[in-house]
Order: structure tokens, then sequence, then C-alpha cells
């Protein structure tokens, strides 16, 4: 008895709330596919770095390459525009009272 109470006394707790989060979370060891994945993730950085110091193109060869390619246009703005056309009419003073002038009359 005394020694499983001294056993269970000493037993490490698992930490309060969540297990893997948090200030006192379980922290997991690295494995070896970590170690695997990470110098992946470096030789991919290092060849991507690779290709931007080395371009496949000089900046004078790049320049105008999208000449050719026509720009599309922008259907949007279209719809927007022809939407607006009926309410951006312009309107003076005069065509707002137009219908104060009672007094006119056909002589």
């Amino acid at each position: 008895m005394r020694l499983t109470a001294f056993l269970l006394h000493w037993k490490k707790k698992p930490p309060p709330g969540h297990v893997w989060r948090g200030k006192h979370r379980k922290v997991k060891d690295p494995a070896y596919y970590d170690l695997l994945k990470l110098r992946h993730d470096f030789e991919q950085e290092e060849r991507n770095m690779l290709f931007l110091r080395h371009p496949y193109l000089t900046k004078e060869q790049s320049e105008g390459h999208m000449k050719e390619i026509k720009v599309r246009p922008d259907f949007v703005t279209i719809n927007q525009n022809a939407r607006n056309e009926r309410f951006n009419k312009h309107f003076t003073w005069q065509d707002q009272l137009v219908h104060l002038r009672t007094t006119d009359c056909w002589e």
C-alpha cells in the first residue's frame, strides 16, 4: 500500500486544460519524419532562391513580352456604366420645378 501511494504521488500529472495547447502543454519530441520534412523544406527554399537569383530571362528580354496578349474588357465596369446611365442624367432646376409653371397659357 505504501509503495502504491508513493508511486501514485510522484506520477506526473497531465497539463491542465487542453493537452496540446497553452503555456503548460505537452510538447511532442521531434520524430525522424519531422527532420526529413524540415530538410526537404530547406532544400525547396534553396531551389526557389536559386531561381530568383538567376532568372531565365534578363530584364531586357522580359520587357514587352505581354504585348501580343490583348487586355480583356472589364465586364463589371461595363455593366455598372450601362446601369448608371439611367440614373446619372443631369437635371436642372427648371426641369425639377416645371410642374409649378401654371400661369403660362397658350395664346
